[in-house]
């Protein structure tokens, strides 16, 4: 099974997302993750993101797909069940590229959630969550970038027919068990 979870930041996905891996059995393919492990064990690639994350920058999006492509690989090597990917893609061109790649190696996504939560109900969550960064200004920043560059994954997927929205509010058992009704099917 091959997924991208979205949503925005504050919307549940890295709860739901350890869920969907304990339950189906599938690999995460998280962007920070790989890259921070690139960067520890002196790959190339590791070496070319390296000074973007010293400094809190983007790294840019060649580097950050070359790394999903080499987990691709070693997922399908080991003969992996599926993944999960989460944190990307983030705008309409990574999303094609992510396509593209899929296409190439053979393993196209089978479904694309989207865990659909209110804005007002993402502030209240992330200011009780209270990390420094999150002040009701900046939260209103993401959710603005959010809205311009991640929202139109919405229409983009779900014309591929890909697309399932699932209400991110309620009970978290709720939320996920809505979520493997879903996922059953696909499995």
């Amino acid at each position: 099974m091959r997924i991208v979870l979205l949503g925005v930041p504050g919307s549940g996905k890295g709860t739901q997302t350890e869920a969907i891996v304990n339950r189906y059995c599938i690999s995460t393919i998280s962007t920070g993750d790989l890259l921070r492990a690139e960067v520890d064990a002196g790959t190339k690639l590791g070496q070319c993101a390296k000074p973007f994350i010293d400094t809190g920058n983007l790294v840019p999006f060649d580097i950050v797909l070359g790394v999903i492509e080499n987990s691709l690989r070693k997922l399908s090597e080991a003969s992996s069940k599926g993944f999960l990917i989460d944190g990307f893609p983030r705008d309409l061109p990574q999303a094609e590229a992510l396509d593209k790649l899929l296409l190439r190696l053979d393993q196209p996504l089978d479904i694309v959630l989207f865990l659909d939560v209110d804005y007002e109900e993402i502030i209240k969550r992330l200011l009780i969550r209270g990390r420094n960064d999150d002040n009701e200004d900046t939260i209103r920043n993401r959710l603005q970038i959010f809205e311009d560059k991640t929202s139109p994954l919405i229409s983009y997927y779900t014309k591929k027919g890909l697309l399932r929205k699932i209400k991110g509010t309620g009970d978290v058992t709720d939320i996920s068990s809505h979520i493997s009704r879903i996922l059953d099917e696909v499995a």
